[in-house]
C-alpha cells in the first residue's frame, strides 16, 4: 500500500490559503517582534549577527562642544556666529518605512507540513505588518505573484496593517489557475517596483523561497540593500529539503495525484545535496550583499523562528495554531 501524503479536495482554511481573521489575530503575537535598532541582531552572513542601521538620522539640535564629540558633528554655522564650537547632535527618526516583499507565485502554492508556503508567507508578513504598526513605523510593500501584484504606499497606522493584510488575503494568487500566464511577473520585475517604493534608511522584509532569481535580480537586489536594511526570509518544505525515507509516496494537487518512488538511495541523495547547494548558494549571495538571512520551514513554529532569526528570545518555546 503506497503512503499517504495527499491532502483532502477541500483542504481547511489556512492550510492552502489564508483568512483574514488568522491574519488579524496574530496582532497580539507581533508585540513580540519588536523591531527596534537595539533589540534586534539579525543574522547577516550565517556566521555572524550584526545590528540593523534602525531608523534614519535627524537633526535635533546644537550644544556647546564637549570633550570626545565627533569632528565631523561640528556644526561650523553657530560655531563661526557665536565664537564657540559646537557640535550637532541628532535622533533617531520617529518613523522609518517598513516594507515587506511577499510571494505568492506558483512555487509557493506547495506544502506536506502544516501549511503551504503562501499561507506562512502571509502569515510572517502579517505578524511583522502589526509589528511596523505597533512601533510607529511606515508600512508598505508589494505582493505578486506571476500574473498579478498589489502595491502599497508606505503609511502610518493600524489601518496600514489592515489594508496589507486585505491584500494578502484577496490577492488574485488565491485565485488563479495553475496554468501560469504567458507574461509573467518575474522576482527581478517585482524588485523593481519595489525600489520605487523603498526610501534611504527603510527595513525590508523579503518573504519568498528565492526559486527563479536571476542575474537583473540580485543586481536589483544589490541596489535596494544600499541605503537600507534587507532580510530575506527563505521558506521551505520538508519535502523539498529531503525526500522521505524508502518507499511509494502518493502525491496530490486536489485534482490530480502521482506516485513518488524513494527506494533509490543514490536519488535521495542527490536530492538532498541540490537543495543544500541552493541554500548555500543563496546565503552566499546574502554574505555577499551584507543581508540578513533566515530560513524558516512550514513545519516550524514560525514565530519562534522569526524570533530567532531576528535574534530575538531565541529557543524560547512557543506553540502556535
Amino acid at each position: 500500500m503506497p503512503k499517504e501524503m495527499s491532502r483532502e479536495d477541500s483542504p481547511a482554511d489556512d492550510v492552502a490559503r489564508i483568512s483574514q481573521s488568522t491574519l488579524i489575530g496574530l496582532n497580539r503575537d507581533a508585540r513580540q517582534l519588536p523591531l527596534r535598532s537595539n533589540t534586534i541582531r539579525a543574522q547577516s552572513n550565517g556566521q555572524y549577527l550584526s545590528t540593523f542601521k534602525g531608523r534614519g538620522m535627524e537633526f535635533d539640535e546644537s550644544r556647546p562642544y564637549q570633550p570626545g564629540d565627533d569632528i565631523r558633528a561640528m556644526d561650523w554655522k553657530v560655531t563661526a556666529r557665536t565664537g564657540k564650537a559646537h557640535s550637532k547632535v541628532f535622533r533617531e527618526e520617529r518613523e522609518r518605512p517598513v516594507l515587506l516583499w511577499v510571494d505568492y507565485r506558483q512555487p509557493m502554492q506547495f506544502g506536506t507540513q502544516q501549511h503551504f508556503k503562501s499561507v506562512l508567507a502571509a502569515k510572517l508578513a502579517a505578524l511583522l505588518a502589526w509589528s511596523a504598526a505597533h512601533h510607529g513605523d511606515r508600512l508598505g510593500g508589494l505582493i505578486f505573484s506571476e500574473a498579478a501584484h498589489a502595491e502599497l504606499r508606505p503609511s502610518r497606522g493600524k489601518s496600514a496593517s489592515l489594508h496589507f493584510i486585505k491584500q494578502l488575503t484577496q490577492h488574485s494568487a488565491w485565485q488563479e489557475a495553475d496554468d501560469i500566464p504567458a507574461e509573467t511577473h518575474s522576482a527581478a520585475d517585482a524588485l523593481g517596483r519595489l525600489q520605487q517604493v523603498s526610501k534611504p534608511g527603510s527595513l525590508i522584509f523579503l518573504i519568498s523561497d528565492f526559486r527563479n532569481m536571476d542575474e537583473l535580480a540580485w543586481s536589483r537586489l544589490s541596489q535596494l540593500g544600499r541605503n537600507a536594511d534587507v532580510v530575506l526570509i527563505s521558506l521551505h518544505d520538508p519535502l523539498e529539503e529531503q525526500l522521505p525515507p524508502a518507499g511509494i509516496y502518493k502525491i496530490s494537487n486536489g485534482e490530480s495525484e502521482l506516485n513518488l518512488n524513494t527506494y533509490n538511495k543514490q536519488q535521495r541523495n542527490d536530492y538532498q545535496q541540490r537543495y543544500l547547494a541552493q541554500q548555500e548558494a543563496l546565503q552566499n549571495q546574502c554574505r555577499k550583499l551584507a543581508m540578513h538571512f533566515i530560513s524558516i520551514s512550514t513545519q516550524d513554529d514560525y514565530l519562534a523562528a522569526l524570533q530567532k532569526g531576528l535574534g530575538l528570545f531565541p529557543g524560547r518555546p512557543r506553540r502556535t495554531k
